[in-house]
């Protein structure tokens, strides 16, 4: 009688399964390069915002002078002059376009790093020496933008950074994703840390070995020859033309279902990251203490990767639709409330960023799991060039709010509302297994259809 072997799906869950203190570790020790990834995404919290100051002379200054229309001499900044770049550079009168330069740029650069390095990842580079590679430049950089001089160099150093940063969330996330089964890919989603590299078998095409290494994993076989024929397996080291680096995104405009799922998922990143980012970025606006406010900002995080973990056994769908259509709701709302009731204003916003987290962070499950491990890296880096992309006007809309909160909380709380029409067109993943290739990918849809 034939010996029935198990599905490549049924060994890579067995192989995967395991998750105990070791792997634990990793996740915790690993995932501290979000914490500099996220510091260079909300610096400019503090960075550019717009100082208070007071008059230093009564005669030709009051409270409700525009400082603009008053000579310099008559009123001082509150704190030193190199407290941000408004007041260190004399941008205090400068245009929105002009204030908003830094952060903006530091978003293009996100958007170009991602089109130059993401797909790197999936091909020549792979995950690991990207990431490593992206976070060695990024603290470079970082290091030097203290010499800047004005507000022009100022935000090519900003480019630069955004350009060198842009990889490093989609790596963390991809590896994390591939690294465990069905079962923990949701828990640990929430956590994102830098895994085993054991991913990139598949995804170079070396199907035969990776399926000899996952069956050593798992013990379903215990034939010794597998794994010798896997150590002593010669590496191709045919260096890969400029195509083959790009291979990738090549196969999603070839497949015209993937191409729909990755427009449709782009759009839906716009209106998410938009305002994930966005509500953070415009703290200042609130009238409130910019330190408590980027406290209390914070603070949201931990009870949205709390409710993020409640989120594993539900629909993926919904869950995004819920939350980012209450996020948009209370964020109109600050608009409505205006600054006459501070406290409710505030726990408005607070109660918008929370819901745009866990929107986000079930939104970054989400992608992983809406296609395969041949493009995943390609893909959810695609995504992030969506919500870089709508970020890049971010800075100026924020500017803009300083006089009219209806163009950065009404903007963002329309965007991300409209953007959830999307989801209309994507398919729920909620338990399924990770697929390898794209023809795997599109029978498993074919029979969930």
């Amino acid at each position: 009688m034939d010996k029935v072997f198990p599905s490549t799906d049924d060994m890579m869950e067995k192989g995967l399964g395991r998750f105990g203190w070791l792997e634990f570790m990793q996740c915790i020790l690993v995932s501290l390069a979000m914490f500099f990834d996220a510091q260079q995404s909300f610096i400019a919290i503090y960075t550019d915002d717009y100082p208070t100051w007071h008059c230093t002379n009564s005669t030709m200054c009051n409270s409700d002078s525009n400082i603009c229309n008053i000579p310099k001499s008559s009123w001082s900044w509150d704190g030193p002059s190199h407290k941000t770049v408004i007041s260190q550079w004399n941008l205090e009168c400068a245009s929105s376009f002009l204030t908003g330069l830094p952060q903006s740029s530091f978003f293009i650069g996100c958007l170009f790093g991602s089109i130059f390095l993401a797909t790197l990842a999936d091909t020549s580079l792979g995950r690991k020496n990207t990431l490593f590679l992206s976070g060695l430049s990024m603290s470079v950089v970082s290091t030097l933008i203290v010499f800047s001089t004005n507000i022009w160099i100022y935000s090519a150093f900003k480019f630069v950074i955004g350009f060198m940063r842009s990889s490093i969330g989609t790596c963390v996330l991809v590896l994390l994703t591939e690294k465990v089964s069905t079962e923990w890919r949701f828990t640990v989603g929430i956590v994102e840390y830098l895994c085993f590299t054991f991913g990139w078998l598949l995804m170079q095409g070396r199907r035969q070995e990776a399926m000899a290494m996952l069956t050593g994993v798992s013990s379903l076989e215990n034939d010794n020859d597998l794994t010798v024929g896997l150590i002593e397996a010669p590496v191709n080291k045919q260096k890969a033309s400029i195509f083959q680096l790009y291979s990738s995104i090549a196969e999603l405009f070839e497949t015209g279902w993937a191409l729909k799922r990755m427009v449709a998922i782009m759009v839906l990143g716009i209106g998410i990251g938009m305002m994930y980012f966005g509500m953070p970025l415009a703290v200042g606006n609130l009238g409130f203490d910019i330190y408590l406010a980027v406290v209390f900002s914070g603070l949201m995080e931990l009870p949205s990767c709390v409710a993020t973990y409640f989120m594993e056994n539900h629909q993926r769908k919904p869950s995004i639709l819920i939350f980012s259509v209450a996020s948009g709701i209370c964020c109109i709302m600050c608009v409505i409330v205006g600054s006459g009731i501070q406290e409710i204003r505030v726990g408005l916003a607070m109660t918008s960023f929370f819901c745009a987290c866990t929107a986000y962070n079930v939104f970054l499950i989400y992608i992983i799991e809406l296609f395969p491990t041949r493009v995943r890296n390609t893909t959810t880096s695609l995504v992030r060039q969506a919500i870089v992309f709508g970020n890049i006007f971010t800075p100026f809309l924020i500017s803009a709010g300083r006089k009219n909160d209806i163009f950065s909380y009404g903007v963002f709380g329309v965007v991300i509302i409209l953007s959830c029409v999307t989801l209309l067109g994507l398919p729920e993943t909620r338990g399924l297994a990770l697929c390898d290739t794209m023809e795997q990918q599109e029978k498993k849809d074919d029979m969930l259809v």
